[in-house]
Parts: structure tokens; sequence; C-alpha cells
């Protein structure tokens, strides 16, 4: 998804609370990074406005962050990424210009299915905060199931009325039957996800400066209370029974990954978080003001991470500085 230039400012308020900058840091931080002399950080350009329309993002959890370029060229094509840019990319079954999927890979690791010896992939979806566990690679119905039950839209968009055959419009809503045909999914999630560009095979600077900024990110959630969690996301076994090593976390959990290529390389490191509906305010006492928000920021060095956690991820303010967007549960692109 490649940037677009920033629209002309809002007039109306922005309908979250903001801060202009960061506070200070407390602590020590990460030293940052050098980069290579000619794959400088833009410090000018504006960054509100950088991020493109999209009704859900799709995080396949792939293990690992060594991507090539275009992440549909993986495993010779073989790839759930490139199975699901077919289906709804330009000219693919599910194409609608209304409705936009925006496909990742992302380095958090896989749930292991019951099986261990069947080829299984696994994907967030995103800001619906669903968790898919198993997706069989041994054919295409899986893919079909995801597609069909999680991510095309439940009504079409008001621009295709008297426009689509009604055979046209029944392959472009979503079915809700079909969910059953995969197994384990998890929604709403209750995880705090903070996901890091860190596409070094699309451009050094996020390659570079995303695994530092992830080990910074994981140490200040921890610090200030959350539990990190960092292997495989833990299930109900297949045939419906708990497995003993599955654990009900005490504190919210957060997961920090690296994801491929989001646009704005100029502005690494660039960030989204994403805050679950279920969030609460550090008291406890009421819904946290960015629940179900996912909110883009870019520049951001491991002098900001502090900042970034307390006054997002813990007071639920937007700080302006380093904003690109915002996308809310009703898939409202916000800018401000």
């Amino acid at each position: 998804m490649s940037a677009k230039a920033p629209p002309e400012r809002n007039k109306s308020p922005p309908p979250f609370a903001t801060v202009s900058s960061c506070p200070s840091p407390t602590c020590t931080c990460e030293p940052m990074p050098k980069l290579p002399w000619n794959l400088p950080i833009d410090y000018k350009s504006p960054l509100n406005g950088l991020i493109g329309a999209y009704n859900e993002q799709v995080l396949v959890c792939t293990g690992t962050n060594n991507w090539p370029s275009r992440i549909e060229d993986g495993n010779s094509g073989d790839n759930l990424a490139a199975d699901l840019k077919e289906l709804f990319g330009r000219g693919g079954t599910y194409s609608d210009p209304y409705h936009n999927v925006s496909v990742l890979n992302a380095s958090f690791p896989a749930s292991v299915p019951h099986n261990p010896a069947l080829q299984s992939s696994s994907v967030y979806l995103l800001p619906s905060f669903t968790y898919v566990p198993f997706l069989p690679r041994l054919s295409f119905d899986a893919v079909e199931a995801l597609a069909q039950g999680f991510l095309l839209p439940e009504r079409l968009h008001p621009a295709h009325d008297g426009l689509l055959s009604p055979i046209h419009r029944d392959r472009l809503t979503r079915r809700p039957a079909v969910q059953s045909l995969l197994y384990g999914v998890q929604e709403p999630i209750p995880d705090i996800l903070v996901l890091i560009c860190g596409h070094g095979e699309r451009d050094a600077r996020c390659g570079i400066l995303g695994p530092v900024l992830q080990v910074a990110f994981e140490r200040e959630l921890a610090r200030v209370g959350f539990q990190v969690e960092q292997g495989p996301k833990q299930v109900d076994g297949e045939d419906g029974e708990s497995p003993e090593t599955v654990t009900v976390p005490t504190k919210t959990p957060a997961r920090v990954g690296l994801i491929s290529h989001i646009g704005g390389h100029k502005f690494a490191g660039n960030v989204i978080i994403y805050l679950p509906p279920s969030l609460r305010t550090p008291d406890g006492l009421s819904v946290h003001p960015l629940a179900g928000y996912g909110i883009w920021y870019g520049r951001v060095e491991t002098q900001h991470v502090e900042g970034l956690v307390h006054e997002t991820v813990l007071q639920g303010r937007v700080v302006e500085e380093h904003f690109r967007g915002a996308i809310n549960d009703r898939r409202q692109i916000i800018r401000l």
C-alpha cells in the first residue's frame, strides 16, 4: 500500500485527544543505529494523512522478517499472501474498489496445530481484532473460507447500487455460515498489537530500525505492566479440548511484531498501534478512549517509545508530531 499525499486539514476537531509531541524519556534509550548515507529520514515533509484507505489488514504470521521485496514472491509464489492478493487484488475474484483488503506479512509465529505435521498458517485481521489460528495449506478451500467468511464486506458500498447483477453482488458479499469451516477463531482478541515496518528487502531504513524499535517497545510495554508475549498464540486444541499448556493471562497481553511494506519508508520508523475494543483505562473504570483504533505513526525513534506508550497506549492520546493517520472500528480513516 503506497503512501498518498496528505489532504487538506480538516476543520472539525479529531474524535480523540491529542498532544503536540512526545514527552522526553525518563530512562536511557537504546541508541539509534546509523543509516546508509544515501537513505536519510525525511524530517521535513508533513506526515498527517499519509495512510491509505483500507477496510481490513490481514497479517500473515510467518515467524520471520526475512521476506522478499514482493511478499507474494516468497517460496516461489506458494504462500498465503500471494493467495489473498490473487483473490482481492486488481482483477481478482473478490476485487472491489470500495473494499480494500491490505495483505501484509508479520514476524509473529503461527499457532501450532494439534498435528504438528500439518502445514498451517495463522492470520490476524485488523481492525476486526480477529485471530484465525489454523489455515491448512492442503488446498485452497481454507483461503476461500477466510475470504468469504471474514474478509468480504457484510454490506456492499452504496456506489454499487443498481450497477451489479444479483450474482455479482452475492459473490462480493460476506457469507457468515462459512466461518464455521475454520476452527479456533478468536474474536475479538484482547491483545494490544504494535506493528513496526521491518521489511529490509524493500527498504534498508525499515530493516535497520525495525528490530531496534521492536526491542524498545517490548521493554517499555513490560515495564508499565503489560504481559508481552512472543511465542505462538495458544488456542484450544483441534478436538475442542483445551491443552494443559494454555494459560489465561492475568494482565493485558501485548505483542510487538515486524511487518512488511506499508508505504512511507522515508519516514521510518513506521509504527501502527492497534488497541483492542476490550481495553480499559489504567484505573479500569472506563473504556479506553482509543479502544478499537489503529494509530499510525512515523519518524519514530527509540527516544519516542516511552512517550508513545504513555500517551497513546496508557492515556489514549494521539501524538500529533508523529501521526500519519488512524482507522477506527467503523473503518473510517481519520486525519488531523
